[in-house]
């Protein structure tokens, strides 16, 4: 699957000024962030080196090149981004070869705006063959278009990912909501200008304007997305 964008145009439920849905991969839909740190920590130890458990919450929900810099810094290993890339890349398809979890209430969430004809984007850091292993699990009917990580100049924390998904989807960034896990998806999501729907796994995100913060999916529907374009909560 690639991220070609299909001329869908702007399509809003009745009722309902919600033009499209826009959700995060890692940590939102599949239980994975514990992967990839688990990947990480694997591959510095076969370098000879022990990563602190308080990088953790620095490599989070960032793109490949941002976390993989950092633990290159930080322990000074030898080896270059590309090297690392690819080792983390093999890893994480590795373990997603083995087992998948979804979220709680990933599944539920994905069949009902399938089912209502809500337009639906995945917009992750991840790289697309990380996407694409993914979507196998998730069922790429669930989704109009993708956005991989490898795939825009400037990922996450930068808007351009979401405003390349709401573009399209036909839809106005304004009348996007998004999900996200991590403060860098939130970040990026909010500079675009959308709604956004906070679901933390690894670290506390804060309510702010715009912003609803919720313990799991299994808080979020169709009514509640649709809600979040007509008030502040």
């Amino acid at each position: 699957m690639t991220s070609t964008v299909p001329a869908l145009g702007t399509r809003t439920a009745e009722g309902s000024a919600l033009q499209a849905v826009l959700l995060d991969m890692d940590g939102t839909l599949v239980d994975t962030e514990g992967f990839w740190w688990d990947v990480e920590v694997e591959v510095f130890a076969s370098l000879g080196h022990t990563l602190d458990e308080t990088w953790r919450h620095v490599v989070v929900g960032g793109p490949m090149t941002r976390s993989a810099g950092f633990l290159i810094e930080a322990t000074g290993a030898d080896i270059t981004l590309a090297e690392l890339t690819l080792l983390l890349n093999e890893g994480f398809e590795e373990r997603i070869g083995r087992a998948l979890p979804l979220m709680p209430g990933a599944a539920r969430l994905l069949a009902e705006l399938y089912e209502s004809e809500i337009p639906t984007a995945l917009v992750s850091a991840s790289h697309r063959r990380i996407i694409d292993r993914v979507l196998s699990v998730l069922g790429p009917h669930h989704f109009a278009l993708s956005i991989a990580g490898d795939e825009v100049s400037r990922t996450k924390p930068f808007p351009d990912p979401y405003l390349l998904a709401a573009a399209g989807l036909g839809a106005d960034p304004a009348r996007c909501a998004v999900v996200e896990d991590t403060a860098t998806g939130v970040a990026a999501a909010e500079a675009a200008g959308c709604r956004v729907v906070a679901v933390p796994s690894v670290a506390p995100i804060g309510p702010a304007t715009g912003r609803t913060v919720v313990s799991s999916l299994e808080e979020v529907d169709l009514a509640f997305l649709r809600g979040l374009m007509t008030e502040m909560r």
